[in-house]
């Protein structure tokens, strides 16, 4: 098959929203949909031991929110889906802001009844300053919830997007009889907690046809026949051009865990969302169609299977075709590599792939030859652009809790600060080590993930910092009479870069005042 053909069947997406809005649980009615599981896991419940498929941390298991994103592939209607699944909880932000890098569109997740939320916004902001295209799914319309139209404000205010419904809700909780699907003029009758059955979808050209109520009701038909009327005058036409550009936004209503109003989205997605994309790269703009390969890593994860002690580069595909057995240039390094068993991914299920196009995403084992944003190409040197490195926020100093055990605490630090998730600073003077992150939830993490995949333990001192700054500077005498005069505050961070540990803003501010010469930045991709 020719590489434009199967460019044009890659669908390479993710899926964003709040904590709690139902997230995980359409990553697994979409994966039904596309028979790549047969039953769905339950998340929250801990009297079923099945967890959902994407969540395939243990800590993730015991506390029923993703703390990683996950990556699956599925076939659906002779497309190739690729979904990365990501976390919404704002402590995990940095990895789904890396994550969101290597996807074409999104699908935004908003729960009927809470509305957009904070971190729904914040993750919005990031696709729209990439104009990646954005689908809206309202979920859990069974349960009693905010109206359509009040939706459709927030939607518009809060994110900014340009709203297009293309079905509509008939009722909701306990008055919800189903969806009008606007796309297809087809009406899709409600039955709670079951596969929708091809019988329970009813075509109706013209909502005035008299049949509408013997299946409705006539007070819901009245209502839809308004709604529906409202709908068109005050709302754009879709225009799939428009999407494509990040401009539109389709709206979808349905309730995942009933697994209800998903196909309807999902046949849609298929047909409207972009292939793969160009991307920029700092020399020039990569396009999916040439015939060389090229593609970066936007995440590493440690310990996939923790008895293996695997390390994972996650590689998205952005031009040409990945060959198993290859050599290829590792830009960063300048050095030649091949790779015997490039995986594809069902959550944490791997398979040993030959081959992969631009879309996929391809697990590449790891001995700590990548960081994140590396790219490999046939030999161009090229580096792809706009993967961020945050500045932590929080910062705690780590002791070793066992002393029998340093070697295999150092070695857990080194790779879990690989994953990107968190960064470690030692501190010039007196060598603590200290390890800053966006967010509370991640020291969690750490600490279970030491003790469980690398039988370490850990103890944290609590520290209060502002910001830390990578430095720049061009004149080697002024930095080194500054590191002098601030060494208390001096660290490197793990790639040996120098980094000035701020108590606070006023000290910041009065640092940079008394030294214009030296930068600071607050980012390491400076």
């Amino acid at each position: 098959m020719s590489l434009e053909l199967e460019i044009n069947k890659r669908r390479t997406f993710g899926i964003i929203s709040h904590p709690d809005a139902g997230k995980t649980t359409l990553t697994e009615k979409l994966l039904l949909f596309g028979g790549a599981i047969q039953v769905a896991g339950a998340v929250k419940s801990n009297k079923i031991k099945k967890s959902a498929t994407s969540d395939f941390m243990e800590i993730e298991r015991q506390r029923g929110i993703s703390v990683a994103t996950s990556v699956m592939g599925f076939q659906y209607r002779e497309k190739q889906i690729n979904i990365l699944d990501t976390p919404g909880h704002k402590d995990f932000a940095e990895d789904t802001y890396r994550t969101l890098t290597a996807v074409d569109s999104a699908i935004v997740v908003i729960d009927v009844a809470k509305g957009v939320e904070a971190q729904t916004e914040k993750l919005v902001e990031v696709c729209s300053m990439r104009a990646t295209p954005m689908i809206v799914f309202v979920n859990k319309l069974d349960r009693e919830g905010k109206d359509g139209f009040e939706l459709l404000d927030e939607i518009e205010q809060k994110l900014g997007l340009t709203a297009c419904p293309l079905s509509w809700p008939i009722g909701m909780g306990q008055r919800f009889k189903g969806v009008y699907n606007l796309y297809e003029k087809k009406l899709v009758l409600f039955s709670p907690h079951g596969k929708q059955a091809d019988e329970d979808i009813i075509e109706f050209n013209d909502l005035d046809d008299p049949a509408l109520e013997t299946h409705i009701g006539e007070d819901a038909a009245e209502e839809l026949r308004e709604e529906v009327n409202m709908v068109s005058e005050i709302y754009p036409e879709f225009d799939e051009e428009a999407y494509a550009k990040g401009e539109l936004s389709p709206i979808f209503f349905g309730s995942a865990v009933n697994n209800f109003g998903v196909k309807e989205m999902l046949d849609c997605f298929v047909e409207i969302a972009p292939s793969p994309k160009p991307r920029p790269t700092e020399e020039r703009m990569v396009e999916p169609a040439e015939k060389k390969f090229t593609g970066f890593v936007f995440k590493i994860h440690a310990n996939m299977d923790p008895k293996h002690r695997d390390r994972i580069a996650f590689l998205r595909i952005c031009s040409g075709e990945f060959q198993r057995n290859t050599n290829y240039l590792h830009v960063r390094q300048n050095k030649k590599m091949k790779f015997s068993n490039p995986t594809t991914f069902m959550a944490s299920k791997k398979e040993v792939v030959e081959s992969a196009f631009p879309g996929d995403i391809v697990g590449l084992y790891d001995s700590g030859n990548f960081k994140i944003g590396d790219t490999l190409t046939e030999g161009e040197k090229l580096q792809f652009k706009g993967i961020p490195r945050f500045s932590p926020e929080m910062f705690r100093i780590v002791h070793n809790s066992d002393p029998m055990k340093a070697k295999q605490l150092a070695k857990g630090i080194e790779q879990l600060m690989d994953e990107g998730v968190a960064q470690l600073f030692v501190k010039e003077f007196g060598n603590t080590k200290i390890i800053g992150t966006v967010g509370a939830l991640q020291f969690d993490v750490i600490q279970y993930r030491l003790k469980h995949e690398y039988g370490a333990s850990c103890q944290y001192e609590p520290l209060n910092l502002h910001k830390a700054c990578w430095l720049t500077w061009e004149d080697d005498s002024k930095f080194k009479a500054f590191a002098e005069r601030r060494k208390r505050d001096m660290a490197k961070d793990k790639d040996g870069f120098h980094v000035f540990l701020a108590e606070s803003a006023w000290q910041l501010k009065t640092v940079q005042e008394n030294f214009p010469e030296i930068q600071f930045h607050f980012n390491s991709d400076f």
